[in-house]
């Protein structure tokens, strides 16, 4: 049994990692850290080259090189590994470090790191190997532990091992140990390495740290394809999909010619800003690169067309489709369950089981939230029971929450609480607020209570939670309770999320807030806002003053909803687009009971079609109704 120093790895609070020895005696394949392998069959043999017999082998690295590279399983490289010990060969810098590389592609992370713990001579290739090694397996812990070995070696850093540590940083959402080597690759000198600065960028995106991410990548002097592809990503990711439209725009204009993986990428960041003539740009720049519909590109124009509000359209993509899987169907299933056509989505289901694909967890929750948003109680119950009895799928919180909302919009709060008991499942945020949604709607304050005190335990970041809570006491005159629950959520540095609605007029974005002043026509918007408000009052409409959380007088609370995002939005739309054309429109947060009503009124009144997307689903209002059957 061999004795040695490993590095061991621990987790710090704030996500990072830091570094500390311990000692250990124990044999290269006990160690817990490194995967084990079964243990290969005996009767397998090396695949030797027919050129080369084994003594001109003793003498020659290349051919052990050579013999390594056409290593098919674990046990031949055993064997070749094997030789090279008794031929000494093995002191060889060039073939030990194949060895380890090799060892390495086949997932035999502790034979590679045995290996090279025993290496009385390092170079960078070697370093690289292992780091690389740990990285591609995943084994993010033993990828830094190693990095930290090799800064105390003292042999300069390269563009093979930083972007490795790099990835481990990122894969961990480790960022300020990710700046900690950033910092490094300016003391060496390498910031204006291409694929270093594009790996800075991209463990910057992926852990949520823009500005960082962009800053790396204004200063870099060249930028390929990729690099491009992770920035755009990443603000579409971290919530500013306008950036990354804009980067796309700059991109092409710098020659840059996106191939199918980044267009795939500008399809997502296109669905998060729901920009119906930004979707139609980017279909028509696919069908003139002939780019095929496959799978992956396909299923992210249905959830494109969707979140820009055509369903449509996202059928037609994916009618187009030559091949579709489980995430196709499910997408498509979702598609309509969004826009409150439950029927078509679950007439999708036996065509989907007809074609040859089995569903999944993902389908299931596209099927009960489409019942769920249209009301089908009984169908969204035979379905839920359905999952392990007929297709084997167990039930997760996820398919539960699903429930919850669909028996609690319906009022069925009994029934709410009976699957609440006997569920297996632990409860999570989404889970909680759900219930939290149907006492809002139907005014339960003890089971809101209950559910708010649960919720409440697990310190939810989500401010929508506190709000609902806030309004149901509000509803119900508790103004003590509303200032509990504000007082808690400045406590904890939960800040409320600020409502605003954005409208797509002549393929331009306009923005627009409580109360907002800030429009050039903001005399006319209000203008035509306080005309619009007299023809609905003429035609029966009263503002609905419980969703103002503020006790305030009820004349203030109107004039209060009078200027919700939402209806300057309109009031703009009224101004700025033809008498004949739609009117689509984007909330960040869910529509409230006082806009959805008013909405309804203007589109039987000025006979507008108005399509609005809120933070859950799709609203099609046209002569006086919704798609949604005011069931949301």
């Amino acid at each position: 049994m061999t004795k040695f120093k490993i590095f061991t790895l621990h987790k710090s609070p704030s996500r990072d990692f830091q570094f500390s020895y311990c000692s250990s005696a124990t044999s290269p394949l006990a160690l817990k850290s490194l995967r084990q392998r079964p243990e290969e069959p005996q009767q397998s043999s090396i695949a030797l080259p027919q050129t080369h017999n084994t003594e001109s082998l003793c003498f020659d690295p290349r051919s052990f090189v050579s013999s390594l590279v056409q290593c098919q399983s674990h046990f031949q490289i055993k064997k070749v590994h094997a030789l090279a010990i008794t031929t000494a060969m093995i002191e060889n810098l060039g073939v030990i470090n194949k060895l380890i590389y090799i060892y390495a592609q086949h997932k035999a992370m502790a034979d590679a790191y045995f290996l090279f713990f025993r290496m009385k001579e390092r170079d960078n290739v070697s370093w690289s190997v292992i780091i690389g090694g740990f990285s591609k397996v995943g084994d993010n812990y033993n990828c830094l532990k190693t990095f930290k070995e090799f800064l105390l070696s003292g042999l300069p850093m390269d563009n093979y091992t930083l972007p490795f540590a790099l990835r481990a940083c990122r894969d961990t959402l480790s960022p300020n140990t990710g700046k900690e080597i950033h910092l490094l690759v300016y003391k060496f000198g390498l910031q204006c390495d291409v694929f270093i600065s594009a790996a800075i960028v991209d463990m910057y995106s992926k852990c949520g740290h823009v500005e960082d991410a962009r800053k790396v990548f204004d200063k870099m002097p060249k930028r390929d394809l990729v690099t491009w592809t992770v920035m755009i990503s990443c603000y579409a990711e971290c919530g500013s999909p306008e950036e990354s439209m804009a980067l796309f725009d700059r991109m092409k204009d710098n020659g840059i010619v996106p191939d199918k993986v980044s267009m795939v990428t500008v399809v997502f960041a296109c669905a998060k800003l729901g920009a119906m003539h930004k979707a139609k740009m980017i279909r028509d720049y696919i069908w003139r690169r002939k780019f095929s519909l496959d799978v992956i590109l396909g299923t992210a124009m249905i959830d494109m067309y969707a979140k820009c509000g055509s369903v449509d359209a996202a059928r037609e993509i994916f009618d187009q489709m030559k091949e579709k899987n489980v995430i196709s169907w499910s997408s498509m299933i979702s598609a309509y369950g969004v826009h409150g056509r439950g029927r078509e989505a679950l007439q999708l289901f036996p065509q989907m089981l007809q074609s040859g694909i089995r569903p999944n967890r993902i389908t299931f929750v596209s099927i009960l939230s489409a019942c769920s948003h249209s009301g089908l109680i009984e169908e969204g119950r035979q379905f839920f029971n359905s999952m392990e009895r007929d297709y084997f799928v167990e039930s997760d919180v996820k398919h539960y929450t699903c429930m919850v909302d669909l028996l609690g919009r319906a009022g069925r709060l009994d029934e709410v609480l009976e699957l609440t008991e006997r569920m297996k499942v632990d409860k999570d945020e989404g889970f909680w607020g759900a219930i939290l949604g149907a006492c809002r709607i139907h005014g339960h304050i003890g089971l809101a209570e209950k559910a708010a005190k649960n919720l409440l335990e697990l310190g939810p970041r989500n401010s929508g939670y506190y709000v609902l809570l806030s309004n149901i006491y509000a509803n119900a005159g508790k103004w003590e309770e509303v200032a509990k629950v504000r007082q808690m959520m400045t406590g904890r540095g939960v800040k409320k999320t600020p409502g605003w609605t954005w409208i797509e007029i002549n393929n331009k974005l306009y923005q627009f807030i409580v109360g907002d002043k800030s429009h050039p026509q903001f005399k006319e918007i209000y203008e035509m806002l306080k005309l619009l408000v007299e023809r609905l009052e003429l035609a029966g409409y009263v503002p609905d003053t419980n969703f103002v959380l503020h006790d305030i007088d009820e004349e203030l609370k109107a004039e209060f909803l009078y200027t919700h995002s939402e209806k300057l939005a309109i009031a703009f739309a009224l101004i700025a687009t033809a008498e004949d054309s739609a009117i689509r429109m984007t909330k960040n947060l869910r529509i409230c009971g006082d806009c959805h009503t008013f909405i309804k009124m203007v589109s039987n009144i000025v006979q507008r079609n108005i399509v609005v997307r809120d933070s859950i689903r799709f609203h099609h209002f046209s002569n006086g109704s919704c798609s949604c059957g005011d069931y949301w």
